[in-house]
């Protein structure tokens, strides 16, 4: 509805009223005026100063416009000679505001995250370059017509959501602006349209202009279409159509030179510089080569994704118009990509294909802290992790896991941070003047304010406790100390940060605070005083604190006294305040003046400084206290001598301390007060664990830029040199340094590790090179052959020779094979001698045979011989561009990994070469997009990936690209990089330079396509093969054999034997041999290719055929034995691995075939022993692919019980009725037949099939873990499930055969080791196939008559999907890792065989993984990919003929069936494809038109799909989520229904309704769900965004008319919400706690709510108006887990009050109250706290993973192994008030009956294991206790009897009867299960 009322034009200026001036504001010089040649009224706007003449939309900037249309046209005029701009603020869908600023005054193109800035260029045809910049005299009006849903995608790839506003700034002459979802062409008039029976949409009338009759629209006026640029390109050059002047967006350099206009027009072939034209910033202009013609049936332009930009050719001559494809600039070139939805023939789809993966890098991790200071580090709420600035990165590190998450988005060193309390925003500073803030979103990581504040430099910053206020304070350009204060309340809703007030001041100030108890007070202090502040209306005042003899102190930081009772208390408030002489302050802020001052003098012994008190200033020599934090019991002190310590808040005695090797510059108290972190000036970051007293470094940096590094392969390590003459080794795993070297006297230089040996070398200033040694830390040998400072080091590959240059020009060789590296030659003044530290200026070939180096002369390159140092070339550089004004010299080197003869050459005219060594010629050049040289280069080893050191920027190269290659940049880094490198593994990327940043590679390199030689296989696998083998190393095909056909690379098998599979595991993973591999004494299995045989062609008691050189493998292997004489038995039918050919058939013929890497293999004879298919033996290690179609299991910490009694069979107290929720996180779980109505699906460890008309369920249970797919055969009398492997003793995976008609497990199988992927019936139901996850990677073939195993097979790579031929019972299909291989199955009696045929997917596809398939019309088979393609495939030539672009992300499900196609992606959508013409294409050929492939329908879901089934006509269907819901799809009505829903998250609650008419839940995920009890269907869902609701009440019974129905919610941010069931609306919302609620609770007349949070306050509020009756604090320190309210008699017990309530925390305590709210009273009747063993012991529960250590008090200490502690419970039993029934930590797993009026434990129930959950059913007299190993418990509390039940797969957290005791509800994370409760 947003967009019917702007359709299909919205006139902006009359919507808005902008001549009343009250939705619109104006300032300066803004009139209304008529113009001579509109004939019209126009705006005017004029000024000297842009910024302060302008015309705004709307009003305010608190407002919006939510203009959604897609262009935005600009009518307007620029003044002659004047200056003009227009800033558009654009909302993004996902909330984020960019700014989109257009004007002449830009010179440059410029972007960040929320800022886009494109310079307005005017060019006339005269060679006056004054002109250019200012609009000229006779600027025309222009219709500007801006794509702003393509400008976000292509700049930023952000989503378009609405325009917010607009502001036209002096000077220029508007007329009106527009706003559309169509594109306008403002030169046809309706009257021309309409006659000429054009198809382009002309402009209505009220945008257009007027034209004398008889002229052209483009004689007068100009018309600008930016992002998308189309021209006309024609051979004659029609000067009376051409305007004065041409106007152009962006950077074009050689389109602002009026020679090269001269030169176009002479030639008379572009009329480029004629027409006015947008172009983005490049450096030259590219011309897009369009793919080859195909029909489209539509014209329209799709979305553009920058990941499927292709490029292509360049040419400077002309522009070519793209009719069929969708233009964009990205990366200073023009991509031309074919519309979404529009099919590719892949016979014309000629050098098509797609870039990188966008990005194709990924921060991994940061070393490093500080940059501009070192005093901010701040902890999160929950303590879990620390905050703190690394250079221009924030990062957030976890202290238990050492993950860390980033922010970025700063261009300059961060030089403050700011976290509010509720760790929702994140306020952060740069350093660069003029300081620019950005306000972060901490959750996400999204900025969601970027603005300029008015301080040059920002040195502190604080939020308010509320968050919407942020105090700065800085120095001006004066250097004059600001504070400024902002608003940041609107921030997180897309409103600007407005400044409230901002104070000038000339005192100093160090540290800036607001106070935690009143968000309008604060505190600075500095040298010599202390002032507090007050804002108050918009005004911030301050007064200063009567120091007295204090005041000539240097004072450095202050914190507020964390008193509970300091918002209620105003005489409790304490500041404190420390000095750099040793004082601490304690300060009255309600008096303003000093209550006691304390000095910390240091100690004469080891106990630590002593404090005195009333110490004069003057006196002795304190303890330099640089920063302080203070808790509720302590506070923390770091000083300057190193020592951090924690006092009591008297002061005297030290409590703890620890030591740092310098200066501590802060500290800082955890919220929950156990650590305590702190900071070095030296660049330590780390805290001090109060309870255990142990100290942790979490992280540590250089001090200065970093110069170089370099990585050792064994043990992954990193070494660095810097200017703070330290070497430090890292471990790259964990990034925590292990070793650091200091050397004062002189700086390194140069570092290099051995590539074998424990051993590094570091090179020094003074021109020492030495050896140190990894395992003694000491220096091996020094050698000082070099008389100036070090530039370079590098050590051959082989370890051979190790190579060190210096900047007197000399060069050393060194013997570093030996232990004591020895030097054997030195060459003087052959290195370039004015060269600085680089370590790429020296690089060894690959094959350590070639050294290059630049010099003699920085313009020269010399490549010579390793051994002898014998000179082979000399190269200048200088030659390689003549163009310059400057000769160009050599910057950087790099060998090609793949061509060791290459040279990659960086110079400094922004150039990077491709040498030949053997004859100097240049193979290949590429130009980087800056001016600025590359300072370093790194070639992946495929070679896919070059990596360039750009300025602060790394570029990532597409360098397989044949053309020229596009690039990635990536910003991080304050400073220059110094260097780049791959990691030994080709996994990621390092780069140094301010810090260390390690990025990961999200794509794995793959070989040079453009090569004729075929692409390899992995490195290891072909290890592994050429020493079992014993084959030579790879050679490549001769000339003489290049008719031989190019071939995929190979799924390798491993060969059996348990040395081989040793050989394996050590080639995998990197490391080094132990031991010589021994050769297997049987003969080794040969590699061999064959076309793809006839299906019939192996006759019955023959032998299948197969090609020369057959791989063969046997069904039945012999994995597990060791390697004999024997060899291994000939399989009688062996199993075929065959490739396709990329080239078309091969020669069968031939007695020799070629393998992928070219080296001949002989045919194996049939006296050869054949090698079998792999069994179970252990897996190769496989990392999770990145495809959401592989299943894992929920993470859970929760084991089930090993022993549960069940009752009896009739005996049971509750039966399952129901069950809430589908698994999310299953795949292709859910099945439906819609002939015969079955319709499963599966909830955790259950298998629920439901009568979609009446709703009644089965659940079959049996599974012990989460179950992870389903299968049903054809018949459908049979269902398959497989579940996870975990606890309950299960070793590998069930597998389940269900009789469907029986409901009874038929069958059990076991197999795969971790997870099934996938399970598929043949078309008889006569085979069944079960496919492993990706670690698993095993397919299994059973047999369905007696479901033996009749083959299993180890794939060498993970599989996505496979699927059964539906027209030949013996063909599996699967795909996976870019291709399809199908698999044919000959059986011969017991015995059975595959042979396997692997089809590449075609290069022009550019997809590299298939992840689903489905098989269509004989004989097509669609397959999806993960990058949103369907591909079509002929199974009978293994061709794929079509492909179209069907998604915008993975695919995760395909159905066929007739015409119609259904997919599915993790993008939510669901669409309908219509596919009838694809036969038809098929049989075409090439000469085929794919406009019959249209989209038909497409329905949004709430969550990726991961299962779909559809009846035969696609009519109608169901498809599941990953939010947990099953969908009912109807195409013909175009709707989708919920049939199955539940939470996404953890259920945190279930209440019920006094009529039990309803129920409602609250989740992890922020929503209540009411839901109606008779039917279990969701009747009504509240959804709070970014909040976790974790408590929950409903109104008691005395509220009971329809309209009293309330429901109140407690949230994760402290917020209680009360909502209304009958008006479906909330009530009130209030905030009484700043933690989150764990518990609520309606008194009995439900006029008051209860709450507890996690930090122990119960708050008393009332419903109505939300005012706070009171705050009980007896439970503070520990989360408040249960409250109850019940009512009693008025004297009952012995005390007032109507209400009995009791409030239990997780302390083990219980404290009973009477109250009654009517009268305010509330009176404590009793305090309870379980006893705990006087003696300290551990009490290990292994089957839960829970370990606690008692303390002598009753409060648990530490956990000491993952898992959350028991809650401690309590409950009023129903049949008798004065008993409390309670359950928790305690000395025995029991529950306790406690008497009020006894005052003492009445009866004592054992229990098997710690209760987790408790409910107690009223006149049954009934208790359920829920067990966290997965086992609920139903207890009789008449007659003592017990019964266990199971069917939740984690710990049954919540349990609840309903008010009438005929229901039980147990939830187990997002499972809810319905009990029905019998007998009674």
């Amino acid at each position: 509805m947003a967009r019917a009322w702007q359709h299909p034009f919205l006139n902006v200026f009359k919507h808005f009223r902008v001549d009343e001036w009250k939705r619109s504001s104006k300032e300066g010089d803004v009139a209304v005026v008529t113009d001579k040649v509109l004939k019209t009224s126009v705006y005017r706007i004029r000024g000297s100063v842009s910024a302060s003449n302008y015309l705004q939309l709307p009003r305010t900037s608190s407002q919006s416009l939510g203009l959604t249309g897609r262009y935005l046209y600009v009518l307007f005029r620029p003044l002659p000679a004047k200056h003009f701009a227009i800033h558009l603020d654009v909302s993004t869908e996902d909330g984020q505001v960019i700014r989109v600023s257009f004007s002449n005054l830009f010179k440059e193109f410029k972007s960040s995250a929320t800022w886009l800035q494109f310079p307005f260029v005017f060019q006339a045809r005269t060679s006056d370059k004054e002109v250019a910049g200012v609009a000229p005299p006779g600027a025309r009006w222009t219709c500007l017509q801006l794509d702003l849903r393509d400008l976000l995608l292509v700049y930023l790839s952000r989503r378009y959501g609405h325009l917010k506003s607009i502001r036209l700034c002096a000077s220029l002459l508007v007329r009106n602006l527009f706003t559309s979802d169509l594109c306008f062409d403002p030169g046809i008039t309706i009257t021309e349209a309409r006659r000429a029976k054009l198809s382009v949409t002309p402009v209505p009338r009220e945008m257009a202009f007027p034209v004398p009759k008889g002229d052209s629209w483009h004689d007068h006026y100009v018309h600008i279409r930016f992002p998308s640029v189309s021209l006309k390109t024609s051979g004659e050059l029609r000067e009376d159509r051409s305007p004065p002047e041409a106007v152009f967006l962006g950077c074009a350099p050689q389109l602002l030179y009026p020679v090269a206009f001269s030169k176009l027009e002479k030639d008379s072939v572009a009329p480029v510089a004629q027409t006015p034209t947008l172009t983005a910033p490049c450096q030259a202009l590219s011309v897009p080569r369009l793919l080859p013609e195909v029909s489209l049936s539509h014209q329209r332009l799709e979305e553009s994704s920058v990941r499927d930009l292709c490029a292509n050719g360049q040419d400077t001559s002309t522009w070519v118009q793209a009719t069929d494809a969708h233009t964009v600039v990205c990366g200073g070139r023009m991509f031309a990509r074919k519309s979404a939805e529009v099919p590719v023939a892949l016979q014309n789809a000629g050098s098509y294909r797609h870039f990188l993966p966008d990005p194709v890098l990924r921060l991994k991790g940061v070393i490093g802290f500080g940059g501009h200071s070192t005093k901010w580090a701040l902890w999160t709420k929950d303590g879990a992790a620390v905050v703190y600035p690394c250079h221009a990165v924030i990062v957030v590190l976890s202290v238990d896991t050492g993950e860390q998450r980033f922010f970025l988005g700063h261009t300059d060193k961060v030089s403050a941070l700011a976290l509010d309390r509720s760790n929702s925003l994140l306020a952060s500073a740069q350093a660069q003047p003029p300081s620019m803030l950005r306000i972060w979103d901490f959750q996400t990581g999204g900025c969601l304010s970027l603005f300029r504040s008015p301080m040059q430099t920002v040195c502190s910053l604080s939020f308010s406790g509320s968050g919407t206020l942020l105090c700065g304070v800085g120095k001006d350009r004066h250097s004059r100390t600001v504070v400024v204060v902002w608003s940041t309340e609107q921030v997180d809703a897309g409103g600007e940060v407005g400044v409230v007030a901002k104070v000038h001041t000339d005192f100093d100030i160090q540290t800036f605070q607001i106070a935690c108890f009143d968000e309008t007070r604060m505190a600075s202090c500095g040298r010599g005083s202390v002032r507090l502040w007050r804002l108050r209306g918009g005004t911030l005042r301050s007064c200063p604190v009567d120091l007295g003899e204090h005041c000539v102190l240097e004072l450095t930081d202050l914190a507020f006294a964390q008193n509970p009772d300091s918002c209620q208390v105003p005489s409790s408030r304490t500041l404190y305040v420390c000095s750099r002489r040793g004082h601490i302050l304690e300060i009255d802020p309600q008096r303003m003046a000093v209550r006691c001052t304390r000095r910390l003098l240091p100690s004469r012994t080891c106990a630590g400084p002593l404090p005195q008190k009333q110490t004069p200033p003057g006196v002795g020599s304190g303890i330099a206290i640089s920063g302080l934090s203070v808790s509720s019991t302590a506070c923390a002190v770091g000083s300057e001598d190193g020592y951090l310590r924690l006092w009591p808040l008297d002061f005297s005695s030290v409590l703890l301390e620890a030591e740092h090797d310098g200066p501590v510059s802060a500290v800082c108290v955890s919220p929950d007060g156990l650590r305590v972190l702190s900071t070095t000036s030296l660049g330590h970051l780390g805290f001090l664990d109060i309870p255990s007293r142990e100290y942790t470094v979490l992280a540590r940096s250089h001090m200065a830029s970093i110069l170089a590094f370099s990585m050792e392969r064994s043990r992954g390590q990193l070494a660095t040199v810097s200017l703070d003459h330290t070497v430090r080794i890292w471990d790259l795993a964990t990034l925590r340094q292990l070793y650091d070297f200091t050397s004062p006297e002189e700086a390194p230089c140069a570092v290099a590790f051995h590539p074998t040996g424990s051993t590094f070398f570091c090179g020094f200033s003074s021109g020492a090179v030495r050896s140190f040694s990894l395992e003694n830390a000491g220096v091996l040998v020094e050698h000082t052959r070099h008389r100036g400072a070090i530039t370079s080091l590098v050590v051959s590959p082989d370890g051979s020779f190790l190579f060190s240059s210096c900047s007197r020009g000399s060069l050393v060789q060194y013997d570093c094979a030996v232990s004591q590296c020895r030097v054997l030659r030195v060459a003087a003044n052959v290195v370039c001698q004015d060269a600085r530290p680089n370590p790429n200026t020296l690089a060894v070939s690959g094959d350590s045979r070639l050294l290059a180096f630049v010099g003699p002369t920085k313009c020269m390159v010399t490549v010579m011989e390793s051994a002898s140092l014998g000179e082979l070339l000399q190269v200048d550089v200088s030659t390689l561009d003549l163009t310059g004004s400057h000769l160009g010299t050599a910057v950087a080197l790099c060998f090609d990994p793949a061509a060791p003869d290459h040279l990659l050459v960086s110079t400094s005219s922004s150039k990077v070469v491709a040498l030949d060594t053997a004859s100097g010629r240049i193979v290949r050049e590429l130009s980087s997009v800056r001016p600025v040289a590359c300072s370093s280069l790194a070639l992946s080893e495929s070679p896919r990936f070059l990596l360039t050191a750009t300025g602060r920027a790394i570029k990532v190269w597409d360098y397989s690209a044949p053309t020229d290659p596009g690039c990635q940049v990536y910003i991080g880094h304050s400073e220059p990089v110094q260097a780049v490198a791959f990691t030994p593994d080709q996994q990621r990327v390092l780069s140094v330079g301010d810090a260390v940043f390690l990025w990961d590679v999200l794509a794995a390199p793959e070989s040079d396509r453009s090569e004729p030689r075929p692409p390899p296989v992995h490195e290891a696998d072909w290890a592994v093969w050429r020493h079992v083998c014993r084959l030579p190393r790879p050679v490549y095909p001769s000339p003489h054999t290049s008719r031989l056909p190019a071939l995929s690379t190979l799924w390798l098998l491993p060969s059996p034997g348990r040395d081989v599979g040793n050989l394996e595991d050590t080639v995998a993973s990197g490391l080094p041999r132990k031991q010589v591999p021994v050769p297997s004494h049987a003969a080794p299995p040969l590699l061999g290719i064959c076309a793809r045989p006839p299906k019939d062609s192996a006759g019955e008691g023959q032998r299948p055929w197969a090609g020369p050189g057959t791989f063969t493998s046997d069904e039945e292997g012999c994995c597990e034995e060791s390697p004999g004489t024997q060899g291994l038995a000939q399989a009688p039918h062996p199993s075929v691995l065959v490739e396709r050919e990329l080239g078309g058939a091969g020669d069968g013929a031939q007695g020799t075939a070629w393998g992928s890497r070219g080296f001949p293999v002989s045919p194996r004879h049939h006296g050869q022993p054949s090698a079998h298919s792999v069994g179970k033996g252990k897996a190769w290690p496989t990392a999770r692919p990145d495809s959401y179609r592989h299943f894992t299991a929920r993470y859970k910490t929760s084991t089930p019980a090993k022993t549960v009694f069940f009752p009896p069979t009739g005996g049971e107290q509750l039966r399952l009725k129901a069950v809430v929720g589908y698994n999310g996180n299953g795949r292709a779980n859910m099945v439906w037949r819609p002939d015969t109505g079955f319709f499963a699906y599966t909830c955790g460890r259950l298998v629920v099939v439901e009568d979609l008309h009446s709703g009644a369920q089965q659940h079959w249970l049996g599974h012990p873990e989460e179950i992870s797919t389903l299968a049903l055969s054809h018949d459908a009398q049979a269902l398959a499930s497989a579940s996870c492997c975990g606890g309950g003793g299960a070793s590998r995976c069930q597998i389940r055969i269900w009789d469907i008609p029986k409901g009874s497990c038929r069958r059990l199988l076991s197999h795969h080791d971790s997870a099934v992927q996938a399970l598929a019936f043949s078309p008889d139901d006569q085979l069944l196939v079960t496919l492993g996850d990706y670690s698993d990677r095993t397919l299994a073939l059973w047999n369905t008559v007696t479901y033996d195993l009749l083959s299993s097979i180890r794939l060498p790579e993970p599989v996505h999907g496979m699927a059964f031929s539906p027209w030949d019972p013996g063909e599996l299909t699967c795909v996976g890792t870019g291709a399809v291989a199908f698999w044919l199955l000959q059986q011969h009696g017991a015995d059975a065989s595959f042979q396997v045929h692997r089809h590449p997917v075609p290069e022009e596809v550019g997809v590299a993984e298939l992840t689903s398939l489905c098989y269509g019309a004989a004989p097509l088979l669609y397959c999806g990919s993960c990058s949103g393609q369907v591909c079509v495939w002929d199974t009978s030539t293994g061709r794929c003929f079509l492909a179209w672009e069907a998604d915008d992300g993975e695919i995760g499900v395909l159905l066929c069936s007739g015409s119609r196609l259904v997919s599915g992606s993790n993008t939510r959508r669901l669409r309908l494809w219509a596919v009838g013409a694809v036969p038809e294409l098929r049989r075409k050929g090439s000469g085929a038109r794919s406009r019959s492939v249209l989209l038909e329908r497409e329905l949004t879901l709430d969550g990726a799909v991961v299962s779909a089934s559809f009846d035969s006509s696609m009519d109608i269907g169901v498809a599941g989520s990953t939010a947990g819901t099953l969908w009912y799809i109807s195409w013909a009505e175009g709707t989708s229904t919920r049939l199955v829903s539940g939470h996404r998250g953890k259920v945190n609650e279930v209440v019920f309704s006094p009529s039990e008419s309803h129920c409602a839940t609250c989740g992890e995920d922020g929503s209540v769900r009411v839901w109606s009890l008779a039917s279990m269907e969701l009747v009504i869902q509240f959804q709070v965004l970014n909040q976790s609701c974790l408590c929950l009440a409903w109104s008691p019974p005395s509220c009971s008319r329809p309209e009293q129905q309330k429901v109140v919610a407690g949230y994760s941010d402290g917020t209680l919400r009360v909502f209304s069931i009958s008006q479906t609306a909330m009530e009130l919302r209030m905030h009484p706690h700043g933690a989150a609620l764990t518990a609520v609770a309606f008194s009995t007349d439900g006029q008051t709510i209860l709450s507890g949070d996690k930090d122990g306050l119960v708050v008393v509020s009332r419903r109505c108006t939300g005012a706070s009756l009171r705050v009980l604090s007896d439970h503070q320190g520990a989360p408040i887990s249960a409250i109850q309210s019940t009512s009693k008699e008025y004297g009952e017990l012995g005390v007032k009050g109507t209400d009995l309530w009791l409030a239990a925390s997780g302390d083990q305590r219980v404290s009973v109250w009477a109250s009654d709210w009517t009268k305010d009273h509330c009176e404590l009747l009793d305090w309870l706290s379980f006893p705990a063993p006087v003696t300290l012991e551990v009490r290990n529960q292994v089957e839960c993973g829970w370990a606690w250590v008692w303390a002598s008090n009753s409060t648990y200490c530490t956990l000491q192994a993952p898992g959350i502690p028991p809650p401690s419970l309590a409950a009023f039993c129903p049949w008798d008030r004065a008993l409390l029934v309670c359950v928790g930590l305690g000395a025995h797993k029991e529950v306790l009956f406690y008497s009020l009026r006894h005052k003492q434990v009445v009866v004592k129930t054992p229990l098997p294991f710690f209760a987790v959950s408790l409910s107690l059913s009223v006149g049954t007299r009934l208790m359920a206790i829920g067990f966290a190993e997965c086992m609920l418990r139903l207890l009789d509390c008449v007659s003592g009897t017990t019964q266990d039940f199971a069917g939740h797969d984690d710990a049954v957290h919540l349990c609840r009867f309903t008010p009438s005791a005929q229901l039980l509800f147990t939830a187990a994370h997002h499972e809810i299960l319905v009990w029905e409760v019998t007998g009674h």
